[in-house]
């Protein structure tokens, strides 16, 4: 299963929004700037993990569905 374009896009401006983050972090001369980038920085590694996630869920599931038909077509019950 190739990778959807619509997620890598999108992960990929997330990676960016949290690189942002972190430069926002290390700059940051109060404590509500450096909160803030972090819980960006944050925001965003979650988000590329379930990005992440998804993307082997879907193959997963192609994986299962692929199996159950082969095992259908040879007469065998799932």
């Amino acid at each position: 299963m190739d990778i959807e374009v619509g997620d890598l896009v999108v992960g990929l401006l997330v990676a960016v929004l949290g690189l942002i983050g972190l430069v926002l972090a290390s700059g940051a001369l109060d404590d509500e700037m450096y909160l803030f980038g972090l819980s960006l920085a944050g925001f965003a590694a979650l988000f590329e993990l379930g990005l992440i996630r998804r993307h082997f869920d879907r193959r997963e599931a192609v994986r299962v569905h692929a199996a159950a038909e082969r095992a259908g077509e040879a007469g065998a019950h799932v």
